[in-house]
């Protein structure tokens, strides 16, 4: 009986690939797709600037239930080329528009485990305002226009692939989606 090895995952969905960088000097912008676990402190250094008044630090976390059904853990895939585009276009609009002095949007891959985080948006500004604005409004276009799917995997078993714009800030359904 001959054994055959399967073909090795495309790059995109092999971990050893990982992580996925994008960085901008010039406008302090740094981008991650990763499979390791996040890290909120290096989000904030990477941000640091004796200019800014205002450090914003999002973490989106798995949390145990979904419309009363315990879930086991997320999993997370993307198609990094576009996803790192989409986000680099997200967080340069942000710079411009709030006057960000600097930007980390890092976004894990694979599974994540019940309260570990999945997202890291850290923002930057001369003062809370713009910083506050901002942090909320490129969490909310990374869910909106990001490669990034997510599948809840339930504690019964069941799984379901979800695109992350089905809910808004409150976790309400928009746009017709369930």
């Amino acid at each position: 009986m001959s054994t055959t090895n399967p073909p090795p995952p495309p790059s995109h969905l092999d971990p050893s690939t990982y992580p996925r960088t994008l960085t901008d000097p010039t406008q302090n912008i740094h981008l991650e797709l990763t499979y390791s676990a996040l890290d909120p402190s290096l989000a904030l250094n990477q941000i640091s600037s004796a200019a800014a008044g205002a450090n914003v630090l999002f973490l989106g976390t798995t949390r145990d239930t979904f419309e009363d059904r315990p879930v086991a853990q997320l999993s997370y895939t993307a198609y990094p080329p576009l996803a790192l585009k989409t986000l680099r276009t997200i967080a340069s609009d942000a710079v411009s528009k709030h006057g960000l002095l600097g930007i980390v949007i890092a976004h894990r891959l694979g599974i994540v485990p019940i309260k570990e985080a999945s997202i890291v948006v850290a923002v930057s500004a001369g003062h809370r305002a713009a910083a506050w604005r901002a942090g909320e409004e490129v969490l909310e276009l990374c869910k909106e226009k990001a490669e990034v799917w997510k599948m809840e995997e339930f504690v019964d078993g069941g799984a379901e692939w979800r695109a992350n714009r089905e809910r808004d800030a409150e976790g309400r359904a928009v746009g017709g989606i369930v």
